[in-house]
Parts: structure tokens; C-alpha cells; sequence
């Protein structure tokens, strides 16, 4: 007989652990799965070893029997219609340790709420009943609830799952782990954003800038890993409306002085919602302008009839409701009401709630300051997820008790090895082996530096001494092994045109530079006005790179000084063609498993508009090697993609008009011809920006999709696939026991933290110089190549070094930085286009219209544009 159950909870439906991508027709239906993902085949030994600690906290389960019920919860009104609200609506699912009494229940409940307040607006012609609503009134509404049984979950799914099966229900057994977590910290009014909470203490709040705070919370989710089932913690921050005056959030968010500067216009997509009232817009009236009907009795105004009044929203304030107003008289007000019935209400009686979430994407501005005020070192981060730990008390939560579970309060012990830098080879055939991570050229020359003959500076930025700029430039190339003739000219942007529209300044830009250049320059020097996010950035990248064919390197200095222009010499040298360094062992050709096979490696992922931008396409990028058996110069090939969809649509796109036959056919016609005419016969996957629920898509739909690229050249032989996924949006941090500063660079762990039984480790490749280093988390889908632990790690561990950028090792493999940069910067050519149906240059992808991306010119197609 099975005991009662010990509690419940309710909270919104989980999403499904495997959710179907949105694909365009031609992309046919995902195939069950053919592949599963790997098993791991060993642990690593390389390197010396090291002692860490990781914020994941060790978990016992006592009840191995328990048994969670799921039932599903449906709401109705009397009337038998759905309940739909985020509120009562979102309950949807009934959990509990134990079964409930019947299968099914039927039952009525009255909910007696709360449907106006002292100080409510004026409602479209009744405020005359605000005497009556000063006084707090009740409704009371009816609801129709059926529970009814969905499934059972046993809590010893997870205990198998630990052990290394396949056990059924493990992921819906840990989701409600995770639910009750979520459910205890609702209860104490945290706001919740997915497996994250965040309380309303102003300790925690950090403002950004422009009405918005950056809000300090946590990171709880359960794992199952190699040392059994963890509690994996950790600082997580969510963006929110600066609490306080509504006029406040106005002018902040305006960068206003005071109300007179505010643009009205502006303002109406700021306005959010709160506990008490929705904010649906501002009036376009001000408040001394906007009438209304008042129904008044028994009142000594004069009136024809006994009609109702015509009032000012002001007056109504202030002498209906002896309510002094002092600036509102001439704003607009906020429109609490609905569409067909507005509610008015003046500025200056308005305060945001705390706790509202910012979905918006920030500015460069906001996101430096966020991320220079969020830094924590090592030991505090430590301090503060071991104190959050210890008083959220998860002991003591009822439906944990229930299930025997308890959380140690330490953090776990990990045994890490520390992996040896690879040896790099630069100029003159010198060899540097890089310490802590970083190297430098001071006294060194670039590996094949190369010989700019013809180009030209333009700027459009009025503070830049341009001929000054130049001279250091040559010089400082000198030194590194590159040949720079003097410009041929200086273009100084008409001052005129400077209040014109981007893509108008670049065109009148571009028509000066033929006017003054007797043919197309090698190279652009590009000086923009402002460090980031310029709006010059994408007119002057898509008119350069496909319509002009010319490599540009766009700057804004703000100090000229060797360190600076060896930054950007790094990036002119890569989009020319020449290399700045290479690891040692490839240059020999001694890396292990590709010296003697030809092999491609690609990087792939996807960009997403700002968040809530529908409308906005998505850019996927794919870089692949070439000129085997280098893996250190790489060729991308982009293409737009419907909204929002991370699976990447165009690998094969056999069915496409025109000559475009996909990103694959693209990268393997390039690696034929710059590899002496050989075939990769392995292939090696870097994918981002994926999550463990889409792992088993990348490994059947996408891989079958560079599998059918591959025989639509008319190729037999498949080549071998290691699959790899790298993810850096993860929560598991690593740290050094009892020191101060990060993990060294090169650190590796692949036991304990890691999956029971698939094929993961974490490696934290750069040096940490600020705040708390994160670890990349790779997970290896798929090895027909057959790499030993040792030797993918290596490699791994050595594409963080080829990045020709930088002088640092990067947290993450190269490709997959590539491919970021190149969905960017093309990104950025569609920044200005009109996305209406109307517009032109738009492929039918599916059922929807996506504009397409205009084509590199021929000349810079194969380049490292994107460096």
C-alpha cells in the first residue's frame, strides 16, 4: 500500500527535455536518432597534478525508493473556459512525494481578490467612485480544478543514472528537484528567471546606468556527475528596473537632465508593469490637457444638467483628491488602463516596483559597467555561495525531508592536472613557450608577416590626428616584420556630412576614396568615431567587403601607443593573409592523429537578435580550416536564418536558388584547394551555443546534413566525425584550495564534476587576470576519429593558443571564436535593412521571409575578414 502523500507543490509545466528545432521544409523531419552520444572512454593523465574545489555541493539521498506522482492541474471559470493569465493560469502541474488520495479530483474554488486600491486612476468616465475605491474592495471569482494523474517518477532513476545506465525519468526526477528549490524560493518572494532567484535587497543591486540595476542572486540545479548526485551553486546576476520614481527610471533611461529634455516619443516602449497597475503607454496629451467625464453628486460645482464633468486629469488630482502635484501639470501621463480603456494616471504618483525584469539588450556602455562592478575574486566568490548554502536551510524544506535528501555545506574536493603550454614559433624561426598563458612580440617578428603596397586611412572620427596615427603605425610594423608604404592618402570625413545617416556618411566616404585613389587600395585604415557599437560599423563593413572587395581594419584610439598598434597589426596581418604565429608542432607537422591524415576542423554557431527582436533574422556562421595540415588559418561561410532557430539551416542546401549549395560544399571545395588537392578524411566539430537538450540534434540532423554535403559532391567515402560541443554558459567554477588567485591557465578536470557516464570535461585554458575564471565545458558527442583522452585535450587545449588576435591563451578553441566573430561582423551588414515583407533580398526559408546576406566579393571571400 502506498503511503500518503507528504507534500505538493504546483508550479508551470517543464519545458520538454528534447524540444523540436523550427526548420524550413527543405530540412525534412529529424530522423529518430541513429547516434548516441558517447560513452566516456577514460580519464586523462597528462600534467601535473592539482588540488581544487568546485561550487558544487555533495548530496545524499536516503529514500532510494521514493516515488514523486506528477498529475496535471487544469483551471477553468465557471463558464468552462481555460484560464490563460500568467497567475493562476501558469499552474499547470501537481507534484508530490507519494500518491494523492483518487487518480482524478474535481473540485470548486473561490478566490477572493483584491481589484482596486487607495489612490487608483480615474477609469474613462467613472472616477467619481473613487470615494468608494479608497476603501480596499473584494471581488470574488470561481474556478473549476481538475487534477488528474500524469506519470509516476522514481527517485531512484537518479541513483542508476550515477551509476552510469540509461535510466528512464532521471532528467524528470532531477526537474523536480530543481522545482522544489524553485518553489522554496517563490515562497520567500524571490523573483525567479529559470533556475536562478533573485531577492529584493538593495545589497545586492548594482546600478548600470540608463534606469537599469543589475540584480545579485543565485544559480541552484541539481546534477548528477562522477562523484555522485551535487547541488551545483553559484552568483548568477539578472538585469531589472531601477526601483524608485517612475520620472527617475525616464530620465535616467534618456540620459536626460531634467523632465523638459525627455523625447515623450521615447518614452512609450519604456514604460513596464508592476504589482499594482500595468503600464501600457503614456497619453499623448499632458496632464493639464487630457479631460475625461466625472460623474459628480451631491457636489457644489455647477453643471449643466447634472451631465457629468468635463476635468483635467490635473485638476481631478489635485482638487478632487487634495493631492499636490508639482511637476505633472505638463507631462504626459502613464496609461494604467486597457486598450479600449485608458487610466490615467500622472507621472510623479507612479514608483516602479522592485524586482521587474530588464529584457532589453544592453548597451557597450551598461554591459562594461555590469561587468566591472559584478568581479568578484576567487575567495569571495567562494565566501558567498558557501554563506547562501548555509542559511537557505535546504535541509529543512519539507519535500527534501520527505525524500531523504540532504546537502553537505562544504564545497567539493577535485583533483585537477595542470596541462604544459604549447611551444609557439614566430619570426627568424624563433620558439617561445609562453608562461601563464600570454606572450608578447616586444624584439620579435610576426611568423610571414606581409607587404601593404597600397592603402589609404579615412576618418570619420574629428578628434583623431590621422597623420600622426599613420607614422606610428608604419613604424611599429617595421619592427614586427611588416613592410608598410607611406598611405597614398588621408580622408578626412566632410564635417557636413557627419549629421547624415550612417549609411549615407559611408557612401559619400566611398566616393571620395575613388575620387582620390587611382585604383583599389590593398587595404582601408578605418577611424569611426566612437570604441563601440558604432553605427558607421556595418554600412562600412558591407560596402567594403562585398561590394569593393578591400580588407579594412576599423580603430578609434584613444591613446597610440606600441601595445595598442600591435594589437591591431596582429588583426591587419591575419585579414592580408599572413600569419602571426604558429604552434610549434604544427609548423613541423607532428600533431598527433592529423600529421598523417587530412583533416578539417570546423567551428560553428549562431547569433540571436536582441531578446524579444522576432523580427530580427538569426546569423550562422561556420569557419573551416584550410591549407592543411595547419589548424591555425580558417575560411567562414555565413548565411542568415530564421528567427531565433539554433539548429544551423543552410550546411546543405542542395534545393536553393541560385548558385549557393550551402555552408558545407563552401568550406570542403576551399580545404580541396588550398590543401594540394586532398579530401578531409576526418573532420573535427566544434559546436557552440547549444544546451544539453540539443546535443542529440547536433549529432543526427546537423552531422547528417555535412554527411549529405559531402556525397552531393559525388564522394563515397565518408570522412570520420569527432564531434565536440563547447559551452561556456554554464555554472561550474573552479578554484585553487586556500589561494587567492585563479586556477593556472591549462587547468583540466575530468573526474568527480564531471557526467557519470558520458564524455565531458572542463578546461580553463586562459589566464584569469580579474574576478572568477570559467571553465569551458567540453562535451565530446562523438569520436570515430579515435582520439585518447590525452591527446584531445592537448589539442584542445592548443586551439586556445592559435587564436591570431590575441597574445593571450583564449577561454575557449579558436574556430568556435571565429565563428562568432564572423556571424557578428556579418550581422552587423542587415543592422539597417528594412525586414517588412516588402523588402528585397529575401529567401523563403519554410513559410517565412529571411533577407539574405549580400555575398563577400570574390576578393576577400577566403580571407580572415573576421579577425
Amino acid at each position: 500500500m502506498e503511503k500518503e502523500a507528504s507534500g505538493s507543490l504546483q508550479l508551470p509545466p517543464p519545458p520538454p527535455i528534447i524540444p523540436p528545432p523550427v526548420k524550413p521544409e527543405n530540412m525534412g523531419q529529424l530522423d529518430p536518432p541513429k547516434r548516441s552520444i558517447m560513452s566516456r572512454r577514460g580519464f586523462g593523465s597528462t600534467g601535473r597534478h592539482i588540488s581544487l574545489l568546485a561550487n558544487h555541493f555533495l548530496v545524499s539521498v536516503k529514500h532510494q525508493n521514493e516515488i514523486f506522482y506528477q498529475y496535471s492541474v487544469s483551471i477553468s471559470y465557471e463558464d468552462k473556459k481555460a484560464v490563460e493569465n500568467k497567475g493562476i493560469g501558469r499552474k499547470k502541474s501537481l507534484y508530490t512525494v507519494g500518491p494523492l488520495p483518487q487518480n482524478k479530483l474535481e473540485f470548486t474554488v473561490v478566490l477572493e481578490e483584491s481589484f482596486a486600491k487607495h489612490g487608483s486612476p480615474p477609469q474613462n468616465g467613472s472616477p467619481s467612485e473613487s470615494s468608494k475605491r479608497s476603501k480596499r474592495s473584494f471581488q470574488s471569482k470561481t474556478y473549476n480544478v481538475e487534477i488528474s494523474f500524469a506519470a509516476k517518477i522514481p527517485l531512484k532513476s537518479i541513483s542508476l543514472a550515477l551509476q552510469g545506465s540509461e535510466a528512464q525519468n532521471t532528467q524528470d526526477a532531477l526537474r523536480v528537484l530543481d522545482i522544489i528549490l524553485r518553489q522554496q524560493a517563490a515562497n520567500r518572494g524571490c523573483l525567479l528567471v529559470r533556475q536562478s532567484f533573485f531577492h529584493d535587497d538593495s545589497r545586492n543591486f548594482t546600478d548600470v546606468g540608463g534606469g537599469v540595476t543589475g540584480c545579485r542572486g543565485f544559480h541552484s540545479s541539481f546534477r548528477p556527475t562522477h562523484g555522485g548526485l551535487s547541488l551545483n551553486m553559484d552568483v548568477s546576476t539578472t538585469m531589472i528596473l531601477t526601483p524608485g520614481p517612475v520620472i527617475d527610471f525616464i530620465l535616467a533611461n534618456q540620459n536626460a537632465r531634467e523632465p523638459r529634455n525627455i523625447d515623450w516619443g521615447k518614452g512609450q516602449d519604456k514604460a513596464h508593469s508592476n504589482k499594482e497597475f500595468k503600464i501600457i503607454g503614456l497619453s499623448e496629451k499632458p496632464c493639464n490637457q487630457l479631460f475625461f467625464p466625472l460623474k459628480v453628486k451631491n457636489s457644489d460645482i455647477e453643471h449643466d444638467g447634472g451631465q457629468p464633468l468635463e476635468i483635467t486629469v490635473y485638476e481631478y488630482f489635485t482638487k478632487h483628491r487634495n493631492i499636490e502635484l508639482t511637476y505633472s501639470a505638463y507631462m504626459p501621463c502613464i496609461d494604467a488602463g486597457k486598450p479600449k480603456r485608458p487610466s490615467y494616471l500622472p507621472l510623479e504618483l507612479c514608483t516602479l516596483v522592485s524586482l521587474q525584469r530588464y529584457t532589453k539588450a544592453l548597451s557597450s556602455l551598461q554591459r562594461a559597467s555590469l561587468v566591472e562592478k559584478s568581479r568578484q575574486k576567487p575567495p569571495e566568490r567562494i565566501r558567498v555561495v558557501t554563506d547562501a548554502i548555509r542559511n537557505y536551510c535546504y535541509d529543512d524544506d519539507p519535500l527534501l525531508a520527505a525524500s531523504g535528501i540532504s546537502i553537505e555545506k562544504k564545497l567539493t574536493q577535485v583533483d585537477g592536472r595542470v596541462l604544459e603550454a604549447p611551444k609557439l614559433k614566430f619570426g627568424n624561426n624563433e620558439d617561445f613557450l609562453p608562461r601563464n598563458g600570454r606572450w608578447n612580440f616586444n624584439n620579435k617578428q610576426f611568423l610571414t608577416p606581409i607587404r601593404i603596397e597600397r592603402w589609404a586611412v579615412v576618418n570619420f572620427s574629428g578628434r583623431c590626428d590621422t597623420s600622426h596615427l599613420s607614422r606610428e603605425l608604419i613604424n611599429c610594423g617595421r619592427n614586427k616584420g611588416i613592410h608598410i608604404d607611406r598611405p597614398h592618402t588621408l580622408i578626412e570625413e566632410d564635417p557636413q556630412h557627419r549629421r547624415s545617416s550612417p549609411v549615407v556618411r559611408v557612401d559619400r566616404m566611398f566616393e571620395n576614396i575613388l575620387a582620390k585613389l587611382p585604383g583599389p587600395p590593398q587595404f582601408l585604415l578605418c577611424v569611426l568615431p566612437e570604441r563601440k557599437n558604432s553605427e558607421i560599423y556595418g554600412p562600412w563593413k558591407k560596402k567594403s567587403l562585398s561590394e569593393f572587395g578591400i580588407a579594412t581594419q576599423c580603430i578609434s584610439p584613444t591613446k597610440i601607443n606600441d601595445q595598442y598598434l600591435t594589437n591591431v597589426l596582429l588583426k591587419i596581418n591575419s585579414k592580408l593573409g599572413g600569419t602571426n604565429s604558429l604552434l610549434a608542432i604544427e609548423q613541423s607537422s607532428r600533431i598527433p592523429l592529423i600529421k598523417d591524415t587530412p583533416t578539417m576542423i570546423l567551428g560553428m554557431d549562431v547569433s540571436h537578435g536582441s531578446p524579444g527582436r522576432s523580427d530580427i533574422p538569426s546569423i550562422a556562421a561556420v569557419v573551416g580550416s584550410r591549407s592543411w595540415p595547419l589548424i591555425s588559418r580558417y575560411r567562414a561561410a555565413v548565411r542568415t536564418q530564421s528567427s531565433k532557430v539554433e539548429m544551423i539551416e543552410s550546411l546543405h542546401n542542395p534545393l536553393a536558388n541560385g548558385d549557393d549549395d550551402g555552408i558545407m560544399r563552401e568550406l570542403l571545395v576551399d580545404f580541396y584547394q588550398t590543401s594540394n588537392g586532398r579530401k578531409p578524411a576526418q573532420i573535427i566539430v566544434f559546436r557552440d551555443g547549444v544546451s544539453e537538450s540539443q546535443f542529440n540534434q547536433v549529432l543526427n540532423w546537423e552531422l547528417d546534413q555535412m554527411i549529405k554535403a559531402f556525397q552531393h559532391l559525388d564522394e563515397v567515402d565518408v570522412p570520420k566525425f569527432t564531434v565536440v560541443v563547447a559551452q561556456k554558459n554554464h555554472h561550474t567554477k573552479l578554484f585553487q584550495a586556500g589561494a587567492p588567485e585563479n586556477v593556472p591557465p591549462g587547468t583540466v578536470v575530468d573526474t568527480k564534476i564531471v557526467h557519470p557516464r558520458n564524455y565531458d570535461f572542463y578546461l580553463c585554458a586562459q589566464a584569469g587576470m580579474i574576478g572568477t575564471s570559467r571553465p569551458a565545458h567540453y562535451h565530446v558527442l562523438l569520436d570515430e576519429i579515435g582520439f585518447s583522452p590525452d591527446d584531445l585535450q592537448n589539442l584542445i587545449h592548443s586551439l586556445s593558443y592559435v587564436y591570431q588576435r590575441s597574445t593571450s591563451a583564449i577561454s575557449i578553441v579558436a574556430p568556435v571564436c571565429y565563428a562568432h566573430l564572423a556571424a557578428q561582423q556579418m550581422g552587423q551588414f542587415i543592422k539597417f535593412e528594412d525586414f517588412s515583407e516588402t523588402s528585397s533580398g529575401l529567401t523563403m526559408v519554410g513559410t517565412a521571409a529571411v533577407p539574405q546576406l549580400p555575398r563577400l566579393h570574390k576578393n576577400v571571400a577566403h580571407s580572415m575578414f573576421f579577425c
